[in-house]
Parts: C-alpha cells; sequence; structure tokens
C-alpha cells in the first residue's frame, strides 16, 4: 500500500504486465529485463508504491516470476492475450471507488512526481481524462496527439498520419488516468475491430472525445515515458538509468574521472569522496565506504569496501567479499567470501576463496587458497602481521598464526604457529655439469 498522504480520491494503480515481447526475442517475460540489475517492473512498482493507495499487477499465465515480484500487491492473470483494454478489464474489480491509472511494465521509468502529476491533473477542472504525451525529437511509429485549444482532439497512428500530421512531435506514451466510474464505462465501449481483433486502450480516448469529454495532455520527457519493446530499446533505457545513477553518485561526493566508463546497480551503495577511475563496473549489492580509490578495469559485486582502502586496477571482488579499512587489493587479484583485516595488502596475481585474513597481513605474488576438494568448500585463516610468501598455495582447511612467514613458493597443507617459518617446498640441489 502506499504511504502517501495526500488529500486525493482514492488512486488505483493498474500495471499491465502481460506482454511477452516478442520483439524482445526472449523467454524471459517482458517485465523482467533488467536495467542496471533491477526488473523493469520493479522500478515502476518502486515508484506507484509511494503515490497510489493500491497496486494491481495484470501478468499473463505462468508467469510465477512476474506475480512474485509483484507480491504483495493484488495479482490478476489475464488468461487470454486480447488487447490492453481487455487487460485492464481483468482488474477492474479492484478499480476501488476514486481514480484509476493504466500504467505499464515496459514504461518503467515514469518518475513519482510525474505520477502524483497525474493524480493532480485529473482532479482540475473541466477534466475528464489525463492522458501522459512526450515530445519525440524521432516520433518513429509512435501515435500522434492532435489538440485543439488545449484538449486532445485525437490520436493518429503513423500509418494513418497525414503528411502535416507527421510533422507533430507531441506523441502517445499509453498511460491514461480517469475517474472510475467513467473509466469502467469507456472500457466496455471498445471494440475490437481491427486486424488483430484485440482491444486497445487507447480507443477509450477516440470514445471519450466523441461524448464531448475533456481529455489533457500531460507532458514527460521522452526519456522517462518512453517503451522498452526490444533489446535495443532496452539498451536506450539502460543509458538513461545510468546516467541519472551516476550524476546521483557524483551529486552526493564520488569522483569518476569518466563517468561514462562506469556502470552502477541500481541498489549501489557509494559514500562520499570515492575516486572512481574509467571503466569499473558495480554489479549487485556493492556497498563501498568514504575515501575507496577505484583503479580502472575492476568489477565489484556483492562486497564491502570499508575507509580508506585502494582496489584495482584490473581487481575482481565476488560476493561475500569484505576489504577492510586501508586495505590494498592489487591488478589481478580475486576475493570470494574472503575478508581482509585492516591495513592488509593483497597486490597481485592472487586468487583467496573462503579465507580470513588479518590487519596489516601481506600476501605475495602468486597466492592461492585451495578452498574446495571437489565435495566441500574450507576456510583459510591467515593471522595478523603475518607475510605470505610469493606463489604460496594454502590447502584449506589451514590456519596460519599472527606474524608468521612462509617461505615464497611454498605448498602449505597444515597449520602454522605464531611467529614460525614455514617452507613447504622441495630442497634446492645444485650438481655440476658435465662436459664432454
Amino acid at each position: 500500500m502506499s504511504k502517501s498522504t495526500n488529500t486525493l480520491p482514492e488512486s488505483v494503480a493498474v500495471i499491465l504486465a502481460a506482454g511477452m515481447g516478442t520483439r524482445m526475442k526472449s523467454a524471459k517475460p517482458k517485465a523482467m529485463h533488467p536495467l542496471a540489475g533491477k526488473p523493469m517492473l520493479r522500478y515502476l512498482l518502486d515508484n506507484v508504491e509511494q503515490v497510489f493507495d493500491k497496486v494491481v499487477v495484470v501478468v499473463g499465465p505462468d508467469m510465477d516470476e512476474v506475480a512474485q515480484l509483484a507480491a504483495p500487491h493484488q495479482v490478476v492473470v489475464q488468461e487470454d492475450r486480447l488487447g490492453t483494454a481487455h487487460a485492464a478489464i481483468q482488474a477492474e474489480p479492484y478499480f476501488g471507488k476514486g481514480t484509476v491509472t493504466i500504467l505499464y511494465a515496459d514504461n518503467p521509468l515514469v518518475s513519482k512526481e510525474t505520477l502524483q502529476k497525474i493524480l493532480e491533473c485529473q482532479q482540475e477542472r473541466d477534466v475528464d481524462m489525463v492522458l501522459m504525451a512526450m515530445e519525440c525529437v524521432d516520433p518513429k511509429s509512435y501515435g500522434r496527439i492532435v489538440e485543439k485549444k488545449g484538449w486532445v482532439r485525437r490520436i493518429v497512428e503513423t500509418s494513418d498520419a497525414t503528411e502535416e500530421e507527421k510533422k507533430i512531435h507531441l506523441c502517445n506514451a499509453g498511460v491514461l488516468c480517469a475517474e472510475v466510474n467513467s473509466f469502467k464505462y469507456w472500457l466496455r465501449q471498445i471494440e475490437n475491430k481491427n486486424s488483430k481483433k484485440e482491444y486497445y486502450l487507447v480507443d477509450a480516448v477516440a470514445i471519450a472525445v466523441n461524448e464531448g469529454k475533456h481529455i489533457k495532455a500531460l507532458r514527460a520527457s521522452e526519456a522517462e515515458l518512453s517503451g522498452i519493446n526490444s533489446k535495443s530499446e532496452l539498451a536506450i533505457a539502460e543509458q538513461v538509468v545510468q546516467q541519472q545513477l551516476r550524476k546521483k553518485a557524483m551529486d552526493n561526493g564520488v569522483t569518476m574521472l569518466a563517468p561514462e566508463t562506469v556502470f552502477l546497480s541500481a541498489d549501489t551503495v557509494l559514500e562520499e569522496d570515492i575516486l572512481i577511475y574509467p571503466h569499473v563496473v558495480f554489479g549487485p549489492k556493492v556497498h563501498v565506504h568514504s575515501g575507496v580509490e577505484i583503479r580502472s578495469f575492476s568489477h565489484l559485486e556483492g562486497c564491502e569496501v570499508k575507509e580508506g582502502a585502494m582496489i584495482g586496477p584490473y581487481a575482481r571482488l565476488r560476493p561475500n567479499a569484505v576489504v577492510g579499512k586501508d586495505a590494498h587489493v592489487g591488478n589481478f587479484v580475486e576475493l570470494k567470501a574472503t575478508t581482509l583485516g585492516e591495513g592488509a595488502k593483497v597486490n597481485h596475481l592472487t586468487y583467496l576463496g573462503d579465507t580470513v585474513v588479518g590487519r596489516k597481513t601481506n600476501v605475495g605474488a602468486g597466492t592461492v587458497t585451495c578452498n574446495y576438494d571437489g565435495v566441500n568448500k574450507h576456510k583459510t585463516i591467515i593471522g595478523e602481521e603475518a607475510f605470505i610468501g610469493s606463489d604460496t598455495i594454502l590447502v584449506a582447511p589451514v590456519e596460519i598464526g599472527n606474524k608468521s612467514l612462509i617461505a615464497a613458493g611454498s605448498v602449505i597443507t597444515e597449520d602454522v604457529p605464531e611467529n614460525a617459518l614455514a617452507f613447504g617446498r622441495a630442497r634446492q640441489v645444485n650438481k655440476t655439469k658435465t662436459t664432454k
């Protein structure tokens, strides 16, 4: 339910999410395709939940994943996909008594500010219906909105438009809002007299106009209202989302040397005074604390980086990695389910999996923790102020004590006590060459 405190009539948002998105060329429902790692439907739900009193999501048959994402909101199933008006009718029992707004899962970037404006515009004097519209630089195949004296007179599809009408850049975004009883009536008047034998929601506009009703075209940006029906349009929307995320991060005190090369996830948390070099990727569930420096070509996912740490270049932090305060993770280092203590350094060519590294420990180049025996994962524990020599293999489960030193090139299969020097390699033998 919405936490909105506005004094407007009860508001219900109906989100149409039954489309399979055949132009996506994917078995995944269109509503589940991600932007910055988050499904399209979730973007719209996040904003709708802040504005409307009730949310209803219309899904298609066998769309359990979409229904689960829509929870705990009311979900109804459109068993037969007979058009957008037919989909809206499936939600009619939940329209309530105030206003109803029809939205689309493939228009995921409609902001909460615009949604609020829709409801406010619907309450203006003489307004019977609100239609969302956008000024398109290239209208493409969008329906053109023809206005007269500030009111919508008709929507002309591109295929039916005259040359003069094709010059119109005000286009239909599909979102409609009206008083519930009127909306129910208009929905019932829509017919399927078209080549596809489908019931189109846009026909409600023509029906209302013919009855002398006043329809207001509420304008918002093309970036906010554009529909996503193909992978190329998904990529365009991704650019919009990435620009928004980068701007938000920089407004909050993050420095990006080449913002257009940095890719964020919707849930990325970046604190102030972080320096990010070009070509860095943030997967889901990343929290970076203040004062961190992340160098080029690093990839972070499901991890936490604490104050003052240095990452990269060419570092990979995988899920459940925690990099401690002032720790260093250098080039071609990969961490998985590993915690680095404060001031620890892993600077070169190393893999640490299921490992705990103590404070101020130095892990040399080429070190590998062998955490998997083919059946189970095992932990490696390295104490504080230890030194792991280059090209060391640590075969888990194993524990290295505080201030211990592991000789370079060792294979360590047993625990090493504190303050010990461990060798785990074959003895070197030098022999004199014989010449003939």
